[in-house]
């Protein structure tokens, strides 16, 4: 049947008088908190592009990619996507956000180089780029040759 829910009544003052209750007000951490600085990663593939806004820590502010906007199919993976997406970023951290932004970049998508643009157009300050898109090196050792 599970527990039942007790309702306390406020007790009387001292006076005579009812005490009224206080009406219990919540607000969230993420409106709480102003960040001054943070991170964006853009994963910028073939197929689509991704882009998480970050504190300094590592902790997801928001996230965004061209698929959960609408665009399908190829048009996901297109530079005009990716700057919506950036602009859907920086409308969801506008009161929170950071301001002062390091961009970490991965991918050979052609989404990449609009993103960054389209982050320094909606506001925010980049202080650096980096790329860390993995390189190959030499790969793994070949197989065997084969022997008939």
């Amino acid at each position: 049947m599970g527990k039942k829910k007790v309702i306390n009544k406020p007790e009387a003052a001292k006076d005579g008088t009812e005490a009224k209750a206080k009406p219990e007000v919540s607000v969230s951490k993420k409106e709480s908190r102003r960040i001054e600085s943070g991170r964006i990663y853009i994963n910028a593939s073939y197929n689509n592009t991704v882009i998480t806004i970050t504190d300094i820590r590592g902790n997801v502010l928001a996230w965004a990619t061209a698929g959960s906007l609408g665009f399908a199919g190829p048009k996901k993976a297109t530079p005009f996507a990716a700057s919506k997406v950036v602009s859907a970023i920086a409308e969801k951290v506008a009161k929170t956000g950071p301001v002062d932004i390091e961009v970490v970049v991965s991918g050979v998508g052609p989404g990449r180089d609009s993103a960054i643009r389209s982050l320094a157009n909606a506001g925010f300050n980049i202080l650096s780029i980096k790329d860390v898109t993995p390189i190959p090196h030499n790969g793994p050792k070949p197989p065997k040759t084969r022997r008939i």
